[in-house]
Formats: structure tokens, C-alpha cells, sequence
């Protein structure tokens, strides 16, 4: 794996001192861009951080930090037509991939450039939203992590019953008749957090956050996401459809979603869950989508959470392989 320095915004980052950032190429050729958050010198391991759909590393500054306090180095990524990786249409701020399984190409990139960088084992993983959705393929398909926790997961899209179908037609009907690069219905072309009002927003109820989003993608525009294309929509609702359909891996397992979520569909967590040997949910009571983003006091509860888990699994040995 070849690793060039990129660009990094460390001041709006706010995370561990001596963070840098990377490009990487995934195999089929698309450039991303990787950050390393710095852990102790003693740390106890790394955490693959798997962000969701519209985000960037620099937004996981301030999560690296909390994770240094426990032990850890970070290592996460622009996937794919978000942050400044690769984007794949004419106008990058439509969210777009184009078959959803190519993220594991990401995925391997990340691992590779985990081990050029020679970070500490033992590895865990921590994705929220769409990044639990790539990470629960990840680790079912053998993913070398010893745990692994997630925020949010988009392990399912929240429709009502009577949108649902029409989705899956629409995003279906897009892809085939070659307009799959055009954004979703109801969805728009400007970044969510430069645009809503903090009031009633579907993220975070913690206006500090909520600045801190804003700061980094007004400050540099290249950040910002808007909707998904249609293809995006067909990709992820089928992917959901199909990991919902395996069974849950051995791995001990973390997982969180706010009570006031939004986003994501907390039923299929909640299944999801239920059927995970290893796995505990917790539910956090007033939380919205982005509970690592959260205040305080709804913060820390899943940062701890997810720091017990990964502190209680016997480490055995491992290696990440390239």
C-alpha cells in the first residue's frame, strides 16, 4: 500500500495532537483519503472508524480524542464520493456509489493503510450510520477485529409503509433507465448542516456540535454532501435487505441509537440486536442520530460504552492482514 500525505484540517478537527492525513487508492483505482488519529504510547490497540454517508475524517476529531483518553489510535476515511475522496458524477454533491459493495474496496484500502502505518493491534471497530452498515458486512465476512460497536446503524432506512415500496420502484426504475445518478425524491442538493436551522434539526440536540459541523463545512465547501442519487437509494436499500437476512457474527458487539432517531430504522436495529449472542443495545433517552455528536451527558454514556466493550475482550492474537 502506498500512502502519499493529503491535505488535513486539524484545526477544525480538534482532535489528538500530530494527527495526519493519506491518500490511498482503493483496487479499482478510485483516490480516498484516510486520517490517523495518534493514541498513548501505551495504547491499547486501534479503532477503525467507519463514518456515515455525507461525512469526513475531520469531522471525528474531537471522537478521537475521547478515544485517545481511553487507549486508542483512530484510523478513518473518506469513503467514496464523500469528504475529499474520489467523487463519481458531474456534480460531486450528489451522494452516489455505484454497486454499494464497492465500499469493501474502501474497507480493504483502510486495512492496508492500517498496516503500512504499523498501527497497534489489537483492532476494534466503530461505525455509525451507513459506516454500520459497511461494518456489519465487514465483520461478516471476517473483518479481523476483536469487537466491534456502532451508532445509529443504518442496518435499515426509516420509511413510512406507504413510501417504502415506491422507493425501492423509483430507485429501481432510475438505475435501469440510466437517470441513477439523480438525487432521491425529497431529498436536495445543499449540505443538511449548512443549511437547516440547529431548531428541530435530526442530528444532534448539542448546538456546540451542531457549530462544529458547521464550522468545518462552511469552512471547507469541498466537504459538503447533499442527497442521495437514486442509485445509492437502491443500492443501500438492497444491501440492507440482504444483511438482514444473514445471521449475526460471533464478535462481542456494542450498539446505541437514540430514542428520537429519525434517520435510520430502529426496528431493524432492535433485530438486529436481539439476534446478536454477543451484543448489547442501549437506547439513549432524548438522543437523536449522531450520538457521538451528542451533549454531554448523552455522549458519554456511548463513548463509555463502547470503551468497556472494547477493554473487556481477552485479546487474542491478530493481525490485520493486507
Amino acid at each position: 500500500m502506498e500512502l502519499a500525505p493529503a491535505p488535513f484540517h486539524a484545526d477544525l478537527a480538534e482532535g489528538p495532537a500530530g494527527a495526519r492525513a493519506w491518500w490511498a487508492r482503493a483496487s479499482d483505482g478510485l483516490r480516498l483519503r484516510l486520517a490517523h488519529y495518534p493514541g498513548p504510547g501505551d495504547a491499547r490497540g486501534t479503532v477503525l472508524l467507519f463514518p456515515g454517508r455525507t461525512e469526513y475524517v475531520e469531522k471525528y476529531g474531537r471522537v478521537a480524542v475521547d478515544l485517545a483518553k481511553a487507549g486508542y489510535h483512530t484510523l478513518t476515511i473518506d469513503w467514496r464520493g464523500q469528504g475529499l475522496a474520489d467523487r463519481m458524477l458531474d456534480d460531486p454533491r450528489t451522494g452516489h456509489v455505484h454497486v454499494f459493495e464497492d465500499y469493501q474496496k474502501d474497507v480493504a484500502a483502510m486495512v492496508a493503510a492500517a498496516v503500512a502505518l504499523d498501527l497497534p493491534g489489537p483492532h476494534f471497530l466503530l461505525g455509525h450510520s451507513m459506516g454500520g452498515c459497511i461494518g456489519l458486512r465487514s465483520v461478516m465476512d471476517g473483518l479481523a477485529v476483536q469487537a466491534c460497536a456502532f451508532t445509529g446503524p443504518m442496518w435499515g432506512i426509516r420509511m413510512t409503509p406507504p413510501v417504502r415500496p415506491a422507493a425501492w420502484a423509483l430507485s429501481w426504475g432510475g438505475k435501469r433507465m440510466g437517470v441513477g445518478h439523480l438525487l432521491a425524491p425529497g431529498t436536495g442538493i445543499e449540505s443538511y448542516v449548512t443549511t437547516a436551522p440547529f431548531e428541530d434539526n435530526t442530528l444532534t440536540t448539542d448546538p456546540d456540535t451542531w457549530d462544529y459541523m458547521r464550522r468545518q463545512t462552511l469552512a471547507i465547501p469541498e466537504l459538503q454532501l447533499g442527497g442521495p442519487s437514486l442509485t445509492w437509494l437502491h443500492e443501500a436499500l438492497a444491501e440492507c435487505r440482504a444483511l438482514h437476512r444473514r445471521p449475526s457474527p460471533g464478535l462481542p458487539c456494542f450498539a446505541a441509537v437514540g430514542s428520537n432517531e429519525r434517520i435510520v430504522d430502529v426496528p431493524r436495529i432492535l433485530s438486529r440486536m436481539e439476534r446478536w449472542p454477543n451484543g448489547r443495545l442501549q437506547v439513549v433517552e432524548g438522543g437523536e442520530h449522531e450520538l457521538l455528536m451528542e451533549r454531554p451527558e448523552l455522549r458519554q454514556p456511548v463513548i463509555d460504552g463502547i470503551a468497556a466493550l472494547f477493554e473487556s475482550v481477552p485479546t487474542q492474537p491478530q493481525s490485520l492482514s493486507a
